[in-house]
């Protein structure tokens, strides 16, 4: 059985950074992305990285502010999130994919393993 765990989130002011982290517990997933949901608002793809690292994906809306990288433990996953403005506020989620091939990091019909989610709230 898969298992993803976030932590990381948090309360921060406009300009801040953050550093949100997913451990996949069980199997080794061939892709984790980041989702966000904000209430009232769709589910967001936010960043998304291959196992090898070797392939990313960003929103448009994080592009050069969050970087999503592997860690050096097997199966861990960081959001690195600076610049943090007040529309980066959401619940944000890790995702799992076990497939050879994705071919869209973003697009959460790809993902079939979550996470709980951990909240990230950006004050002005």
């Amino acid at each position: 059985q898969v298992q993803l765990m976030e932590s990381g989130g948090g309360s921060v002011q406009a300009g801040g950074s953050l550093r949100l982290s997913c451990a996949a517990f069980g199997y080794s997933p061939t892709i984790i992305t980041w989702f966000r949901q904000a209430p009232g608002k769709e589910r967001e793809g936010v960043a998304g990285i291959s196992r090898s690292g070797s392939r990313t994906s960003y929103a448009d809306s994080v592009k050069g502010r969050f970087t999503i990288s592997q860690g050096n433990a097997e199966n861990m996953v960081y959001l690195q999130m600076n610049n943090l403005k007040p529309e980066d506020t959401a619940t944000y989620y890790c995702a799992a994919s076990f497939v050879a091939w994705v071919p869209m990091l973003l697009d959460a019909n790809n993902y079939d393993y979550w996470g709980q989610g951990t909240q990230v709230t950006v004050s002005s």
